[in-house]
């Protein structure tokens, strides 16, 4: 029953029942948006370092020779792939981006945001080279700095921290996927 306007305990039985509520998706939005961004300031930030305090050809060994901090130019992907693609390369980091941007609206996961906020900031730090750095626009080379083992790449590959990144994000995307845990962060049946 109405009674000016308010519902009466009566009325209850007319009301449509309520669904759950799905999780909060602003929050995972907010773990994938500080995630990307982080990686993507400490990337440019450790680059403008880098150039800055470190001329080519410089070394500085670090940790007993663990590490080496060597600058040097990639026109390439990783380990130095592919050096005459360069724009095709900065066209797929710019897919990647716009693809990882369009699943997020449908994560509910927060090691999914973690994971995909990984790969975006680092696909985003050695894009912004791509974009700003010479030789020009989509040819521009990516700052590499991070020398294992060995100075100028003798023993590993040398990298970023955007490199880093997009390969730890893959990683825990691909651990995720095995655990059957999906963008919405329910867990997939295996038969």
């Amino acid at each position: 029953m109405r009674d000016n306007g308010r519902v009466t305990p009566t009325d209850d039985a007319q009301l449509p029942a309520t669904e759950p509520a799905a999780p909060a998706r602003p929050r995972r939005l907010w773990v994938f948006a500080l995630v990307g961004v982080l990686v993507l300031a400490l990337d440019v930030i450790s680059k403008l370092i880098v150039v800055a305090k470190l001329p080519e050809p410089k070394v500085e060994r670090l940790l007993g020779g663990v590490i080496y901090l060597d600058q040097e130019r990639n026109s390439g992907a990783a380990f130095s792939l592919g050096t005459s693609f360069t724009v095709i390369l900065s066209v797929i980091a710019v897919v990647v981006v716009i693809v990882i941007l369009r699943f997020a609206g449908r994560m509910r996961s927060t090691g999914w945001a973690i994971a995909l906020g990984l790969i975006l900031g680092g696909a985003l730090g050695n894009l912004s080279d791509r974009i700003f750095r010479a030789p020009g626009v989509f040819r521009g080379h990516v700052v590499d700095w991070i020398s294992p083992f060995a100075p100028y790449g003798r023993d590993y590959a040398v990298f970023n921290l955007a490199d880093s990144a997009i390969v730890c994000g893959a990683i825990l995307a691909a651990l995720l996927s095995v655990l059957g845990i999906n963008l919405s962060g329910s867990r997939s049946r295996r038969g």
